[in-house]
């Protein structure tokens, strides 16, 4: 099964699954563009002679170092970032060798913001900040594609959660398959049960 539905409770509902915005890999792809140009520059004006096969390896080794450095890197980065948003929680996964990942309950998040400079309003990208309660506190999505939408959409998740978690605390019934429906054993946690 494709990531990230593999990593979620039974009834937990994918909604958004993001990686950073497109423009992240410019950068890279000019990279490529200029090693290549200057290696072929370099492979017209080397000696011929018995010395021109060492230099010629000599140079290739180096582009092909300088593109793994500067543009495979750079997009394997890209594409093993993830930003996923569920019915119950947020998930963060980034890294390939050295994994990172992070996941937020909605019902643990006290504030969603976001940030665009001039640039990132132009291409549609910016950055989201979740203010969670535990230990690590603030989680900064970065590059995150039109981030003005994306928080809106969490916010509107966080409120469909907490809908969700009042019901069940005062039982009132909800039918599997609708929206916030939870897992089994996900507790309604935030809302104290009814007293009687």
């Amino acid at each position: 099964m494709a990531y990230p539905e593999k990593v979620l409770a039974d009834d937990e509902q994918l909604v958004e699954h993001l990686h950073p915005h497109w423009i992240t890999l410019v950068p890279a792809t000019l990279w490529f563009l200029l090693v290549c140009a200057v290696m072929g520059v370099i492979i017209a004006f080397l000696p011929t002679g018995s010395a021109h096969f060492p230099l010629l390896i000599a140079v290739i080794v180096v582009a092909v170092l300088a593109v793994c450095w500067l543009s495979v890197r750079p997009w394997i980065a890209w594409r093993t970032t993830h930003y996923v948003f569920t019915t119950h929680r947020v998930l963060i996964r980034r890294g390939v060798l050295h994994r990172e990942g992070r996941d937020i309950a909605l019902a643990r998040i006290s504030d969603v913001s976001f940030n665009q400079t001039l640039w990132d309003r132009i291409v549609h990208a910016g950055s989201i900040m979740i203010e969670s309660a535990g230990e690590h506190g603030q989680e900064t999505l970065t590059n995150v594609p039109r981030s003005d939408k994306t928080q809106q959409t969490l916010n509107r998740l966080i409120e469909e959660d907490n809908d969700r978690r009042a019901r069940l605390a005062y039982g009132q019934p909800m039918a599997q398959g609708q929206p916030g429906y939870p897992p089994p054993g996900y507790p309604p946690a935030g809302y104290p049960p009814p007293s009687g």
